[in-house]
C-alpha cells in the first residue's frame, strides 16, 4: 500500500499555498516522492500531467491523498469521475478538509451523499434552464446562439473572390483563420 497526495495551484505566484498543502500531505501520511505537484488553472484541469501520472500509478489498496475538493475537481460531478478511476484501481481517496476516506463506510456514505447532491442540484439547474429557454421563446427574446463561422461561408467566398487574403477575410468576417481555410476548401 502506498500513500499518493496531489497538491494543486492555479498560479506560479501561489507557492506559499503548494507549500503548505505539502505539509499537510506530508501529515497524512505522504512522502516527497509520493507527492505530486502542478501548477496550473482549474480551467485547463484536462492538462494535468501530474496528475495523469498520479493515476496511473495507483494499485490495489493505494490511497490517494488531496487537502481540499477545490485543488482536484470543478465540481462534485467531476470528482465522481475522479472517484471513478481511482476506484477502478482498487484505491481510495481521502479529502483531509472534508474528512472524507472513501476506504471506510462511513466515507463512502459522505462521499455518495456529496455525489447526490451535486446530481440533484445539476438536474434542478437543467430543468430550470429548460423552462427559462421556453418562456424566453414564448416571449420571442430567445435567439439561440450566435452564428458560426459556416454561417458565414458566403461573404468569405465573396471576398476571396475579390482577392484578399485569408488573414483579411478572417478579419473582415470576424472568424479565425482556420475557418476561411475550411470554407473556402469546402467550395473547391
Amino acid at each position: 500500500m502506498t500513500t499518493y497526495g496531489y497538491a494543486r495551484t492555479s498560479t506560479v505566484e501561489q507557492v506559499a499555498g503548494l507549500a503548505d498543502q505539502v505539509v499537510q500531505l506530508l501529515a497524512a501520511g505522504c512522502t516527497n516522492q509520493t507527492i505530486y505537484q502542478e501548477k496550473i488553472s482549474s480551467v485547463k484541469m484536462t492538462d494535468r500531467v501530474e496528475f495523469a501520472k498520479v493515476l496511473a500509478k495507483l494499485k490495489k489498496n493505494d490511497v490517494l491523498v488531496f487537502t481540499s475538493l477545490s485543488r482536484i475537481a470543478r465540481s462534485m460531478i467531476h470528482m465522481i469521475e475522479i472517484e471513478a478511476a481511482v476506484t477502478a484501481a482498487g484505491a481510495s481517496i481521502q479529502i483531509l478538509d472534508m474528512g472524507i476516506d472513501t476506504s471506510t463506510p462511513q466515507g463512502r456514505l459522505t462521499f455518495n451523499l456529496f455525489g447526490s447532491i451535486a446530481q440533484f442540484e445539476r438536474e434542478n439547474m437543467l430543468e430550470r434552464q429548460k423552462v427559462g429557454i421556453a418562456a424566453a421563446k414564448e416571449a420571442g427574446k430567445y435567439l439561440g446562439r450566435a452564428p458560426t463561422a459556416q454561417a458565414k461561408s458566403t461573404k468569405v467566398l465573396a471576398l476571396h473572390s475579390k482577392g484578399l487574403t485569408k488573414q483579411e477575410i478572417a478579419d473582415a468576417c470576424s472568424i479565425g483563420i482556420a475557418s476561411v481555410y475550411r470554407i473556402l476548401k469546402a467550395a473547391a
